[in-house]
């Protein structure tokens, strides 16, 4: 059922009916309706007011979400009847209980957002959420960036990417390249984000784009695509350089490319690959909050999003993360 064919009422949500074949497509969803749901004692009704879509997403298609139930998916909204004393009508909470319109809480699935001056609702879910998390511990604790250092990263301007490189200026890094899909984005990078340099990678071999953008080689990659990216930044590398893995983007919806053709220079050239998880690391959360929001109300952090109108722009939404036709981090405003 189509989501015109769905009357605004109640409660409504997206399942997913099939596993894709190869790259996602809209029939692999369906729009489900029910009555608002009641909370039981211990629980509150929280009505979702942003959503958030994820490459990551991709993979949960194919295994891990169960066909026909609801879906999962980092999510704001307001709490508007409550069974549990800790949560109050009118808190503005985070939960991972996405891709609906309501969601039943309990105190421990989620988390009461502050009130911040100048800091929109919609922040949460980008430079105050999993994102920004990303990007901040890939820089800090996986790679460990130093003052000074040249730093690139792949998919520059989605999500993690665009925060990274403002984040990584931020830190002190001497030089940050980014690559992107398209000429307009990487004229964001350059002219809206601060990026030292950027190429597209359509353009040419990303090996030689990154050479010539990095002449004297690199220290850090924050890697969100794998493959032939990967192999290009293991060999600019400088010697005990250190490579953050947060994604794989290139292989969600494909056969994995061949691995990288120079892996052993990763023992050559004593470098450092280490993958991460976000989910790992939410007791930072605070930290990232400490040192974010001073620059979200100076205006050097320049959060970038893509903001799609309605509940029912979800799925498409989704499926354009996945094609790249989002700036910064992509989600859906409910209402």
């Amino acid at each position: 059922m189509s989501p015109s064919q769905v009357s605004h009422s109640g409660s409504r949500a997206v399942h997913q009916v099939r596993r894709p074949q190869g790259e996602p497509v809209a029939d692999d969803f369906a729009w489900v309706e029910q009555a608002l749901p009641e909370p039981g004692a211990g629980t509150a009704l929280v009505e979702n007011l942003y959503l958030s879509v994820d490459p990551y997403m991709r993979e949960c298609m194919d295994a891990v979400w169960p066909l026909h139930a609801p879906l999962e998916g980092r999510s704001v909204g307001r709490v508007i009847a409550s069974r549990e004393p800790r949560l109050a009508v009118g808190d503005l909470v985070f939960h991972r209980q996405g891709w609906r319109t309501h969601a039943l809480v309990g105190y421990d699935e989620a988390r009461i957002l502050p009130a911040l001056d100048g800091v929109p609702l919609s922040h949460w879910l980008s430079v105050l959420g999993g994102t920004g998390l990303t990007a901040y511990v890939g820089l800090t604790r996986i790679a460990e960036l130093r003052a000074g250092e040249t730093l690139y990263i792949s998919a520059a301007a989605g999500g993690v990417g665009s925060m990274a490189g403002q984040l990584a200026h931020l830190l002190g890094a001497g030089r940050v390249i980014g690559s992107a899909g398209s000429a307009a984005k990487v004229a964001q990078l350059r002219d809206v984000l601060g990026f030292d340099a950027a190429f597209n990678y359509r353009d040419g071999p990303i090996a030689e784009q990154l050479a010539q953008a990095a002449p004297d080689g690199i220290d850090v990659y924050l890697d969100n695509v794998g493959g032939d990216h990967l192999e290009a930044a293991i060999g600019q590398m400088r010697p005990h350089g250190r490579i953050a893995w947060s994604g794989a983007i290139a292989q969600y919806s494909t056969q994995p490319p061949p691995a990288p053709r120079n892996l052993f220079e990763v023992v050559e050239r004593s470098l450092r690959l280490q993958g991460f998880l976000v989910r790992n690391y939410g007791h930072l959360q605070g930290e990232l909050q400490d040192f974010v929001v001073p620059h979200l109300r100076s205006g050097r952090l320049l959060p970038v999003e893509t903001v799609v109108e309605g509940f029912d722009g979800i799925v498409d939404a989704f499926l354009g993360v996945l094609s790249g036709r989002n700036l910064g981090k992509m989600l859906v405003k409910v209402a």
